[in-house]
């Protein structure tokens, strides 16, 4: 670079202006009204600690140390530090509950209520009956035992945080019989031996890997059993030689023995799913009517909320559940139960839940709407791709994700993108691919295949024109 500068074009470290001179320019006068002077003093230091060192190094031009030169260098930066971290995408998986990608989308009316608990006070635990302290439990257990049959219900910030305060809560010290064919390990490495472990429980494994008979669980019970549990296979499926024992078999055996059955039910659904043309997965009021004590579900997946963990069943184990000190520790924020009572009151009128429940609409929405997009937007995408790729508009299988029904595909339609040269398509396909990641809302697809996998299962038509709009251009 020194070599391509000339005498006249070269700067020395002595040009460089001070930091008050370019604090008091002009040019930087829109940097500081939107990032404000502390900020923008950090941000020219480290660009003068840079200047300094190429005009050492002979290889720093003069026009760089204009004011308008350091300012858009200054603001360009400052803008692009501002940027949130966490940003919205468009999922086209094929994963609709993707776990990295936030799983369940919020419906409006649980938008509209989040958005009035950010903005006002409210009554997270205050009676407004009797002017005293309330239960914050109070705003959803009523809505959560009327949709599930169960006595009681409380919450808290996940399934895993769930599970963990019932086995601490009712089996510390003591033991909990599982079938080895249920002892999951899920996404970020949970794993129920170990929360077992964390819980202060110790597990009695019973059964095998894809046999577990009703006198397993039976001859596991000695004075120190505290539950017989049940665990949703999620993320997978056991398939051929198989046995299992149900909930209402495991319930009739813990409760001849005094003790309670417990099931973690995973995904968790509240209604019969085969009503929408989906593939069956027990609900929660199956599952407590075939005798479950208490049943453990997620909030973000099949049931279409934010994230929570929720607890339903016999109304006195609930009660020892929100003693126990870790209930405090795991509680949920206002706007977890600003966001999930809405949700709750969407399954009082069922009929209009295919509309108004995202997470069903996007599991339900049809072919007939999915092919004629993916028809339209073959050529935006091939236009923005360039003429070194071949884009097709073709069927293709969307799955639920987040563990539920991990075996079970939904028919969907989509865009197919193959590398169009020759040689090996893989680095053509990851330009791409990552071309797209950084767009300004990035569009996440996946490779397989030797072609990248655009599904629009989740592409509803509201955000079409806004998607083919980031898309006008080339991309390379």
């Amino acid at each position: 670079m020194a070599d391509q500068l000339s005498g006249a074009g070269r700067a020395a470290a002595s040009d460089i202006p001070s930091l008050d001179r370019l604090l008091n320019a002009e040019a930087l006068r829109p940097a500081l009204d939107a990032h404000g002077r502390t900020q923008v003093v950090a941000a020219l230091r480290r660009d003068l600690d840079a200047l300094r060192k190429r005009a050492l190094d002979g290889g720093l031009a003069r026009h760089e140390l204009e004011p308008a030169a350091v300012a858009a260098r200054t603001s360009a930066a400052l803008d692009k530090a501002a940027q949130p971290r966490l940003r919205a995408v468009y999922n086209l998986t094929g994963t609709v509950l993707h776990t990295n990608l936030g799983r369940a989308l919020l419906p409006d009316e649980a938008v509209a209520s989040v958005l009035r608990a950010l903005t006002t006070p409210a009554n997270l635990e205050f009676d407004l009956d009797s002017g005293g302290r309330g239960d914050r439990d109070d705003l959803i257990d009523d809505l959560l035992c009327e949709l599930t049959g169960a006595e009681a219900a409380t919450v808290v910030n996940n399934n895993a945080a769930a599970v963990l305060l019932m086995l601490n809560a009712l089996a510390d010290r003591r033991e909990v019989v599982v079938s080895r064919g249920e002892l999951v390990e899920i996404g970020g490495a949970f794993r129920i031996p170990d929360i077992m472990k964390r819980a202060g429980a110790r597990l009695v494994e019973v059964g095998t890997t894809n046999r577990t008979h009703a006198a397993d669980y039976d001859n596991a019970i000695g004075p120190r059993t505290a539950m017989l549990m049940k665990v949703h296979c999620s993320n997978y499926a056991v398939t051929g030689f198989t046995k299992s024992v149900g909930v209402a078999e495991v319930a009739a055996m813990a409760h001849a023995r005094g003790l309670p059955a417990t099931v973690d039910l995973g995904s968790g659904t509240l209604v019969d799913l085969t009503q929408f043309g989906l593939p069956k997965e027990d609900t929660v009021r199956e599952t407590i009517a075939a005798g479950a004590d208490l049943v453990t579900f997620s909030g973000d997946k099949l049931l279409g909320g934010p994230q929570a963990g929720l607890l339903v069943g016999r109304a006195d184990l609930i009660r020892k559940i929100k003693k126990n000190p870790l209930k405090r520790a795991l509680r949920v924020g206002k706007l977890t139960l600003a966001a999930l009572e809405p949700v709750l009151h969407l399954y009082r009128a069922p009929e209009f839940l295919a509309q108004r429940l995202t997470t069903l609409r996007l599991l339900t929405r049809p072919l007939r709407d999915i092919q004629p997009q993916a028809e339209r937007l073959r050529g935006v995408l091939a236009h923005a791709a360039g003429p070194g790729y071949a884009v097709e508009a073709v069927p293709m299988y969307s799955q639920i994700g987040s563990g539920a029904l991990p075996i079970d595909q939904l028919p969907s339609y989509g865009l197919a993108v193959r590398h169009a040269g020759s040689g090996r398509p893989g680095r053509h396909l990851d330009r791409l691919e990552t071309l797209l990641r950084r767009l300004p809302v990035p569009v996440i697809g996946r490779i397989a295949d030797d072609a990248l996998w655009l599904d629009l299962r989740c592409l509803e038509a509201r955000d079409e024109a806004d998607f083919s709009a980031q898309l006008a251009e080339p991309l390379a």
